[in-house]
């Protein structure tokens, strides 16, 4: 699957998505200017940069929160998750799946106006990051 920034300086491909998540935390309410961030998390073998990698700006956050964008347009792409081997995927930048929301974090921080999707598990703050990572990669839609 194809994956890119807004203005297409930043290309790339992902093997396989998965499943996704959406996350009702504020951080990720302001990062995506709206009522939840939906994303996954995938192997580093599983993501191919395309074009564009010289684009990408980091940007951290004290807490160690890091966010990486094109520096052309300012989309969200793909960063390192902490200092583990996986990426964090913005699934907005990536063709249309179809994709199956196996979890909704932050609900108890959710905006006022936001709406929380019925499919999947619902976690008041965030799971263990083991317990995340796994469900996302297990694709069990049932």
């Amino acid at each position: 699957m194809k994956g890119s920034c807004l203005c297409g300086s930043v290309e790339f491909n992902v093997t396989d998505i998965g499943d996704i998540y959406q996350c009702h935390c504020s951080l990720c309410r302001k990062q995506g200017g709206s009522a939840s961030n939906s994303g996954t998390v995938i192997p580093f073998d599983q993501l191919e940069w395309i074009k564009g990698k010289e684009n990408i700006k980091s940007w951290v956050k004290d807490t160690g929160f890091r966010s990486d964008f094109c520096s052309n347009c300012g989309s969200p792409v793909p960063n390192p998750l902490r200092e583990l081997e996986y990426y964090w995927i913005p699934v907005g930048t990536v063709e249309d799946g179809p994709y199956n929301i196996v979890a909704n974090l932050y609900t108890d921080s959710k905006a006022s106006w936001g709406v929380v999707a019925p499919t999947g598990k619902q976690y008041k703050t965030m799971p263990e990051l083991k317990e995340f990572i796994a469900l996302l990669a297990s694709n069990d839609h049932a």
